[in-house]
């Protein structure tokens, strides 16, 4: 028997058990999109060239996406493209690719919010975002009032 913790969803574990069915399968389609990723950078080592001059670009607005991007340019090099990789290496370049977008589309306290909640607080649980996020920024952008 559970108890309440079977039935209240403000814990790990309803999730761990609606994702226990996906655990079985090794490559399930996250890990196969990861698998895409690195095929596509090593079959076309121009697509490393072109997604290295965006991160480029992007860390120059900011000395974070900066040192983020500079990790990822050095897992683009030839040799550390592994399998074992893949899954943070995707990861990574999203969030990275996520920061840019922000910061084309909302400023200030939106903008920030994004970056600390992005890149700097890294935890697999929800609802463990650090306290003075500022997320109203985030939320009225989301839904701007009529």
């Amino acid at each position: 028997m559970l108890g309440g913790n079977g039935y209240v969803e403000e814990s790990v574990l309803p999730r761990l058990y609606r994702e226990a069915p996906v655990n079985s399968i090794w490559e399930g389609s996250g890990n196969i999109m990861c698998l895409d990723v690195l095929r596509a950078l090593r079959r076309e080592p121009e697509t490393a060239g072109l997604l290295v001059a965006e991160l480029d670009s992007l860390g120059q607005a900011d000395p974070r996406v900066r040192a983020a991007a500079a990790g990822l340019k050095q897992q683009f090099a030839a040799d550390s493209l592994s399998e074992h990789s893949a899954r943070t290496l995707t990861e990574q370049l999203v969030l990275v690719l996520q920061i840019g977008l922000a910061r084309g589309q909302c400023a200030g306290r939106c903008r920030r919010s994004v970056h600390r909640g992005r890149l700097e607080h890294r935890s697999g649980a929800y609802g463990t975002l650090p306290p003075g996020l500022g997320l109203d920024a985030l939320i009225e952008r989301a839904w701007p009032s009529a």
